[in-house]
């Protein structure tokens, strides 16, 4: 007998997505999780092995908001795409492949060593958890076990190894204390994802692309870099702080515990076509609603997203190239919009 508050080994089957009823597409990826992006990168790349992956083989600095809203692309997808997510699943799996190699103090690093690949969804667990708790309302401790197993059955759709995922909500809790005690490090991928917000050029988007350099340069980026930095460090845990040499007074708690009654605040009242905007979410809510076909593929990223021509063809890169040529005025609206 399985207790209410752990797993079954029993031998593997194929993985169920989450669907509309989880707690997890109620809260990863809407407008209220954004502020939780910086906490992600930083915090993953304090493990040694993805670190040493995200240094040596990502093209983050050049191309700072297409590699990340690329990305989201079918990392969301996994938990939005319904029938698809495992597809999508084990292609992420498969850009990971080729990431490899010895880091700075000749330690051996893979991109999908079980325990490095973990190490990133369950930040993605903690982040997901966090946004929940401070700015989105809170969790309910039944809450917060029942995020435990959806993150379980989350990570079992990428078909990895599964004796490295802790079995019970105590024991992920341990390994968390027991990770960002001694098992991270102030890796260059941490701190380089921690000022990407210093140096981001003016978005490329059309909204956008007009902003004066002087006024993004002096005013809005300094502005939304110190806000991205002290929500991150705000979501830290104490040994984290330490380990990044991060300083963190009473005062800081208190505007930071401001913010989150904001922001939870907010949350309680914007609308879901507003909290829930990324395109493919979107394109997930609606099928579930059946108000998309089932047959009709998710949205991909677009032609603006994609990596630099000379990179399109290297196996770690999501590029859907399939996605945009050719296609009718039409299906590139659906590629933009998720409708």
């Amino acid at each position: 007998m399985v207790s209410h508050n752990e797993v079954s080994r029993e031998p593997r089957r194929e993985p169920d997505p989450l669907g509309p009823d989880s707690l997890t597409w109620k809260i990863f990826g809407s407008l209220y999780f954004a502020p939780t992006g910086l906490f992600l990168g930083m915090v993953q790349n304090m493990h040694p092995g993805l670190g040493a992956g995200v240094e040596f083989h990502s093209e983050i600095q050049d191309e700072f908001y297409q590699r990340v809203l690329r990305s989201a692309y079918p990392i969301v997808g996994v938990v939005f795409d319904g029938p698809r997510a495992r597809q999508t699943a084990r292609e992420i799996v498969g850009y990971h492949r080729t990431i490899k190699g010895v880091d700075g103090r000749g330690r051996r690093y893979h991109a999908l060593d079980p325990e490095t690949f973990y190490w990133a969804h369950a930040v993605f667990f903690v982040q997901t958890l966090r946004a929940a708790d401070l700015f989105m309302g809170g969790l309910k401790p039944q809450e917060r076990e029942q995020l435990w197993r959806e993150h379980y059955q989350w990570y079992e759709m990428y078909g990895m190894s599964m004796r490295v995922v802790p079995e019970s909500w105590p024991e992920f809790q341990r390994y968390w204390r027991c990770m960002v005690s001694r098992g991270l490090e102030p890796t260059k991928a941490a701190w380089d994802v921690y000022h990407l917000a210093d140096q981001a050029p003016v978005p490329p988007f059309p909204v956008l692309r007009h902003v004066p350099k002087p006024l993004w340069e002096h005013l809005i980026r300094p502005s939304g870099a110190r806000f991205y930095k002290f929500v991150t460090i705000g979501l830290c845990d104490p040994p984290i702080r330490r380990t990044m040499g991060f300083t963190w007074t009473a005062r800081d708690q208190y505007l930071f515990d401001l913010l989150c009654r904001a922001l939870s605040a907010m949350n309680r009242v914007t609308p879901d076509e507003v909290k829930y905007f990324f395109p493919r979410i979107r394109a997930g809510r609606r099928r579930a609603a059946g108000k998309r076909p089932d047959s009709l593929a998710p949205p991909e990223a677009p032609e603006l997203l994609w990596p630099a021509p000379e990179h399109r063809g290297e196996a770690k890169h999501y590029c859907p190239v399939h996605a945009d040529h050719g296609s009718t005025a039409r299906t590139r609206f659906r590629q933009l919009t998720g409708y």
